[in-house]
This record gives C-alpha cells, sequence and structure tokens, in this order.
C-alpha cells in the first residue's frame, strides 16, 4: 500500500502521513505558524498543540473526530488536570483511545502530541 505524504517541517518529519485509510500525525507542539512557542501555561500550550494536530489531519483530508489514538506527552503531571479539561473540548464526544505519561521533552515546551486517524480514502 503506498503511502502519501503531507506538509513539510523545519525538522525530518512529516506532519501527516497517510497509509491506506489510516492517517498518522507527527507529534504536535505548541508552536504558532511562525514556527515560535506560544507563552502561556499548558492551557495555551494544549490549545495550539490541538489546533496544530487538526491543521496536521487537514492536510490528510482528516479531522478531529476521525482520530482513533493520541498519545500525549507531559513536561510535569501536575498539569494533567488542566491539560484535560483543554483537551477534552476538543473531544466532546467519543474520545479516542489515549496515553498520556510524563516526561521530559525536547524543547521548552509543556507538551506535545500525536494521533492516528481513520478516514477511508
Amino acid at each position: 500500500m503506498p503511502k502519501k505524504v503531507f506538509g513539510n517541517a523545519a525538522v525530518p518529519l512529516s506532519p501527516a502521513v497517510r497509509a491506506g485509510d489510516f492517517v498518522f500525525v507527527s507529534g504536535q507542539v505548541p508552536a504558532d505558524s511562525d514556527g515560535s512557542i506560544v507563552a502561556g501555561g499548558i492551557e495555551a500550550q494544549t490549545k495550539q498543540v490541538m489546533e496544530n494536530v487538526k491543521a496536521a489531519l487537514a492536510l490528510a483530508g482528516a479531522e478531529l473526530s476521525d482520530v482513533v489514538k493520541t498519545t500525549v506527552w507531559l513536561e510535569d503531571a501536575r498539569n494533567f488536570a488542566a491539560f484535560n479539561k483543554v483537551y477534552g473540548s476538543y473531544f466532546p464526544s467519543e474520545p479516542p483511545a489515549r496515553t498520556t505519561v510524563e516526561s521530559r521533552l525536547m524543547a521548552e515546551i509543556k507538551i506535545e502530541v500525536e494521533a492516528v486517524a481513520y478516514k477511508p480514502e
């Protein structure tokens, strides 16, 4: 099955890759359109990350309602409740399966989210 790559990134990865009926979204960080990390706490960063996930999905013709699995890395587990409130607003019904872990991240950010969507071609 051929894969289709969508978007470009400043690093060696594709924001979204379609493999058959699945869309894989690379880990999204809280960077705005010019690449700057958004100011603010976990709420602002979670909102930006989820908007970036939504944009990456759109490149491959998918949307948040097509997401079946996410993986979330939080820089500090104490931010879980605040993160969860914002994250939940993006999945008001039938949320995807999710794994959430605390982890040291590769940049000075509070959160990273990757997603897998199922969207038949």
